[in-house]
């Protein structure tokens, strides 16, 4: 299993427009697995922790909130309760993946040897009914062992309960099993999500929030306040769009290092014009020190009955979906900007450890977006994923049942196993790296 994040979502119902003002937001806001996760967004120059909510929706009109600002500036991962429950998350999507296979093979008799959370030196291990039940050393995924090709294994080789003995149909089942499991269980979240919690429900007003201003910063200097609304840059007034008002305000202050940007200010009940002097950042941009904000009101609402509930999940689950194959769309098309941006399982934990301080209720969206990537990316037929295993076994099919040579199928699977292995080793060293508390010790 591969995972990528390149753009992660989370759902809010938008409100007409009303008469009142300013709100502060308050947002999130072998079967083999390998976790990586891709952020793509720029550095905005500004404290990057701004919450942001956009993109349209039918529920009925939802915006997607971006998790990959709280990456920008060095991964921190917090508090340990945030970090126990974004770990959590990974771990029980890995264990829905495996369990998947699991399932499939040992309702259809299958024979299974291995049941693997991570890879490499064993750390736990148990033993029932001949599987072996593992935890291991590289938190990179799991994986589900068949005795197959195992010689140590003392089924006969011509088993009709061997995996590779099976009918396609049968392999197909077992092999697509793990991403049938994420679907299902993203779903799940969602539903629960809207039956209990209930989904955010976003009231827009004009202008950009400021939550929080820097002691010492431009912003600061110059009299920007926490709770102030900037409506207009240089006169010309900001989209009513929140993500794109928070983008053109962004690139305005970015765009003059050094030079007096006027802003027109709300503050309360008063309307004030202010000159703010971004000051001039290493990348030579111009930057404020304040964290922005789409001027929104955010309440949750609940689904009443069953078939709201359900109606509510299906557009959801369509929606991030959505948003999910068109990041990975957009990964691809624009790999050589975000290959170096590619990070791995650590990554994916300080997001989540983020989220999960944000707002709790930010990790259902979180897991139900792990979840759908994971089953998408897992999909490709790339060697080392289930979609690579597929593709073996549809070119199987198209020789009429004449399997390729054992030798070029363990060829590329262990390539691509060991592929994965050692960029899941280099994300994993990378993204410790960029820690907070990693760099302050370096």
């Amino acid at each position: 299993m591969l995972l990528n994040l390149s753009s992660s979502s989370c759902s809010v119902i938008k409100l007409p427009n009303s008469k009142s003002r300013t709100h502060f937001s308050k947002s999130p806001s072998s079967s083999s697995s390998f976790l990586s996760h891709s952020f793509n967004s720029p550095d905005l120059s500004f404290k990057n922790r701004h919450q942001i909510f956009w993109e349209k929706s039918r529920i009925p009109c939802r915006r997607s909130c971006d998790f990959r600002p709280w990456a920008f500036a060095g991964f921190d991962i917090g508090s340990a309760p945030s970090v126990l429950e974004a770990t959590a998350v990974l771990t029980a999507i890995i264990v829905v993946h495996e369990s998947g296979h699991f399932l499939a093979a040992c309702l259809q008799g299958i024979h299974v040897s291995k049941f693997a959370i991570g890879f490499g030196p064993i750390l736990a291990k148990f033993n029932k009914n001949n599987v072996e039940y593992s935890i291991r050393a590289f938190p990179l995924g799991g994986f589900v062992g068949f005795p197959d090709n195992d010689p140590e294994s003392d089924i006969p080789a011509d088993d009709e309960n061997l995996l590779k003995n099976r009918p396609i149909l049968d392999r197909v089942i077992v092999i697509s099993a793990g991403v049938v499991a994420n679907i299902i269980f993203a779903y799940l979240i969602i539903l629960i999500q809207v039956s209990s919690v209930g989904l955010p429900v976003q009231e827009p007003f004009p202008g950009v929030l400021v939550p929080e201003v820097l002691t010492l910063s431009a912003a600061s200097r110059d009299g920007l306040l926490p709770g102030d609304v900037i409506l207009a840059v240089n006169a010309d007034e900001l989209p009513k769009l929140a993500s794109k008002a928070v983008s053109e305000l962004v690139e305005a202050i970015k765009r003059s290092p050094n030079r007096t940007v006027l802003l027109k200010v709300e503050r309360g009940k008063q309307y004030l014009e202010i000159g703010v002097t971004p000051d001039k950042s290493f990348d030579g941009t111009g930057r404020i020190g304040v964290q922005l904000s789409p001027n929104v009101k955010i309440s949750k609402v609940v689904a009443k009955n069953f078939l709201e509930a359900f109606s509510y999940s299906k557009r959801e689950f369509l929606g991030l979906s959505y948003k999910v194959l068109d990041s990975l769309k957009q990964t691809f098309l624009n790999f050589s900007q975000s290959a170096s941006k590619v990070s791995g399982p650590v990554a994916i934990i300080a997001v989540g450890a983020e989220v999960a301080r944000s707002n709790i209720d930010g990790l259902y969206q979180f897991a139900a977006v792990l979840n759908i990537n994971l089953a998408v990316i897992n999909l490709l037929p790339l060697p080392a994923l289930d979609g690579g295993s597929l593709a073996l076994i549809l070119i199987e099919a198209a020789r009429g049942g004449r399997k390729l040579p054992l030798e070029l199928e363990q060829q590329i699977m262990s390539s691509g196993i060991m592929l994965v292995v050692l960029l899941g080793l280099f994300l994993i060293i990378k993204d410790t790296l960029n820690l907070e508390f990693i760099k302050d010790l370096l």
